[in-house]
């Protein structure tokens, strides 16, 4: 069938909650079939039992922990033998740790490494190949407003993050008239699991109450992904934040990030 006909398949990492689950939402809404890939088997289940009732489409799930390196071959190779094609690769997992990098803990952060630079990486490398044969395709790399400035106190994650961006504009330069378009979406501070799973639920930034929900954020990200936007900002505050750090000395944003993720003081 055409592309134009044929129901399109969206793969979404880390989709059990926070940013994730709000895009298989919306995905599902538009008539995506969905491939949900994450660790947390029992809420992949309930999506899968829910999203076909409700929307009426496919749901395949993959419970993986991509902090392990045979992961993405494992998920490529499993869609390959199902004859699943996927139209749009959202790479949405990831995680932070917190503290001074000298005294925080190396394994976690190996982990992160793993699955913020190099499980995306990985996973867009096995994907793109197939969209750019079929002529069609869309990757969502999910960074955030760390990627434009040093993170203390977060120094790996914020690293992580800065790649993410940078890579994802590089390819999406590459596939210019491919019909493959790379996304990168970078929010601030978001209301989601992630400062708990951090251990920075006591930071000053983490008790700044105008965080944006998940749902609004993955809206965006959404109609900025089918707009065929390179780099995407939600939020005028955090569009400001990023612009800002262009024109500020770099020694003095990283006391600013600093002075944000210290802890709230009694």
């Amino acid at each position: 069938m055409s592309e134009g006909k044929r129901q399109k398949t969206a793969l979404i990492t880390g989709a059990s909650s926070g940013i994730g689950y709000q895009l298989a939402h919306i995905f599902a809404r538009n008539h995506y079939n969905l491939v949900l890939v994450d660790k947390k088997e029992e809420k992949l289940n309930e999506m899968a039992e829910e999203f076909p009732q409700k929307f009426g489409i496919f749901v395949k799930n993959l419970v993986k922990d991509l902090s392990i390196p045979t992961s993405p071959v494992e998920i490529f190779d499993e869609l390959q033998q199902a004859s699943i094609v996927v139209d749009v690769l959202v790479n949405n997992a990831g995680f932070g740790t917190y503290g001074v990098f000298a005294e925080t803990d190396l394994n976690a952060e190996l982990k992160m490494l793993q699955v913020n630079i190099v499980t995306l990486t990985h996973l867009t490398k096995l994907f793109l190949k197939p969209m750019v044969a079929q002529g069609y395709g869309k990757i969502l790399n999910v960074a955030s407003v760390a990627a434009f400035q040093p993170g203390p106190l977060m120094a790996v994650y914020f690293a992580t993050k800065a790649y993410v961006l940078s890579f994802s504009e590089a390819i999406a330069n590459e596939l210019e008239g491919s019909g493959v378009t790379v996304t990168a979406l970078c929010p601030g501070p978001t209301a989601t699991a992630f400062q708990q799973s951090a251990a920075m639920e006591d930071s000053k930034i983490s008790s700044v109450n105008r965080m944006m929900d998940t749902e609004r954020v993955a809206r965006i990200g959404y109609s900025s992904l089918m707009a065929n936007k390179t780099v995407v900002v939600p939020g005028l505050r955090n569009k400001i934040l990023a612009e800002s750090v262009r024109f500020t000395p770099r020694k003095l944003v990283t006391k600013v990030v600093k002075s944000m993720h210290e802890l709230k003081k009694n």
